[in-house]
């Protein structure tokens, strides 16, 4: 239910923020909406926020008058992470987009929440440096920070909650809180940084974040593998992890996405499960690890190495990959995604996988299954007609089911997505009800009126007295 903002706060906004203050139906409507196939009213005014102390004089406004406020960085999130389901204000934070300080000797930079992975490894450039957190849309560090991202690179670098020091933050009540240092440990009180990481705009707006670096490494060699079958090429990968091979990044596509990819980005691949694969280090160490992974492939009938070297054909093939998305919804035009993920332990990753395979082929939608397999993640993106439920429905119950398996194997219902609106379902089916009761009782310790991105993780809270 929408929360309707007082007449008396609308003019103070409008004061304080100018231009930067709408409730026009188009603005409203842009930050009402992420790559979900979910549909709610937008919100009922935007403010575009240039510094924390702007977001902190707004948090005190909608504490006070007790407004719900959606942190809104690029809008590519994936579970409705950003929809006003209970009306209130939507705070952009893409014009706080510089970076303040980047440290080569620590390895560190501090950069303010909208600045975009992109932007961040534009300024490292001539540094040396990078970083390597790549969840393939051009997302803002904030954001990333807000779901816990990882994506392409984690089966090496790890995620975002391993690549944060430090955080600031806006709390319900407008205070400004630092956590964490530069350093590169400590173990002094609760660990505030990592609780805010993942927590999806709940507990806090995140304005600034200092991140870890890592050195440009020497050489760079990215590689495709076709398989004769998709268990063929998730058992290659098993193999590959089990082995410590340290590979940058894995990614499986399946044959529809594979047939995506080659209609969009005119690759012209054989029609077949593949694996792309991306190797960092020294050229000799990088030659060790291409040669292992290729005798492993062999062993699972996997065909020849297709290399791209030179940086421009890798940015050419990792463009492709991370448009993949956007490939698969062109397989059938006017459709939407339900896309899902989860992950696994390693060793049930094929089971997982080829069970999947099996219930969309007896489902007979249109479905493509790609995934960051090196660390056992992997996403589901199922294409249906909007205009029939039927299909909203079948797609569900196969997200229903995915989770339930992944789940049997001691897995997670989310590996990078977050949980959103979209999952809040499962997250009682993965935790004891002792668990959620302590999440809850952070959310209301950190936001007790309940105005932090509501109805979120939680589709509901205890009344709290105001």
């Amino acid at each position: 239910m929408s929360r309707p903002i007082p007449t008396q706060m609308l003019q103070q906004l409008a004061e304080i923020f100018g231009e930067r203050f709408s409730t026009a139906l188009a603005v409203r409507e842009h930050h009402g909406r992420d790559e979900s196939p979910l549909d709610v009213a937008p919100p009922q005014a935007v403010v575009f926020v240039k510094s924390t102390a702007e977001v902190a004089r707004l948090m005190k406004l909608a504490h006070r008058f007790a407004v719900p406020v959606i942190p809104y960085g690029s809008g590519t999130s994936l579970e409705g992470h950003l929809l006003a389901v209970q009306g209130g204000i939507s705070v952009d934070i893409s014009q706080m987009n510089q970076v303040l300080r980047i440290d080569s000797g620590d390895m560190t930079a501090t950069v303010e929440a909208g600045v975009t992975r992109k932007a961040l490894n534009e300024a490292l450039r001539h540094e040396g440096l990078f970083f390597p957190i790549d969840p393939g849309a051009d997302a803002s560090l904030g954001g990333m920070c807000a779901t816990r991202a990882s994506g392409t690179n984690a089966v090496l670098y790890g995620t975002m909650r391993e690549n944060v020091h430090a955080l600031t933050v806006v709390s319900a009540t407008g205070e400004i809180v630092h956590t964490g240092t530069r350093a590169k440990k400590s173990s002094s009180g609760y660990d505030l940084t990592r609780l805010f990481i993942g927590s999806e705009g709940t507990l806090g707006v995140i304005t600034e974040v200092t991140v870890k670096l890592y050195a440009q490494p020497q050489a760079v060699s990215a590689a495709i593998c076709q398989f004769p079958s998709i268990e063929a090429a998730v058992r290659a990968t098993i193999q590959i992890i089990q082995n410590a091979i340290p590979i940058a990044r894995c990614e499986l596509l399946d044959e529809m996405a594979v047939i995506a990819l080659n209609r969009h980005s005119k690759l012209g691949l054989q029609e077949r499960p593949m694996l792309l694969m991306e190797f960092h280090g020294t050229p000799a160490g990088v030659k060790e690890q291409w040669e292992a992974t290729r005798e492993i492939a062999r062993e699972f009938e996997g065909g020849d190495f297709s290399w791209a070297a030179t940086p421009e054909e890798r940015t050419r093939l990792w463009n492709a990959r991370h448009n993949c998305f956007f490939a698969l919804l062109q397989l059938k035009p006017g459709c939407r995604a339900v896309t899902t993920d989860v992950c696994v332990p390693i060793s049930r990753l094929a089971d997982c996988i080829l069970a999947t395979q099996e219930d969309l082929r007896a489902s007979n939608i249109t479905a493509g299954i790609v995934g960051h397999v090196g660390d056992g993640n992997f996403h589901v993106i199922v294409l249906i007609d909007p205009a029939k439920p039927e299909e909203r429905t079948a797609a569900e119950g196969i997200n229903d089911r995915l989770t339930d398996r992944a789940l049997a194997m001691e897995g997670t219902c989310t590996g990078e997505h977050g949980i959103g609106l979209h999952k809040m379902r499962f997250l009682a089916l993965e935790h004891d009800a002792a668990a959620i009761d302590l999440m809850r009782a952070v959310k209301i310790a950190f936001d007790p009126k309940n105005i932090l991105n509501p109805g979120k993780i939680f589709a509901s809270l205890p009344a709290q007295p105001v």
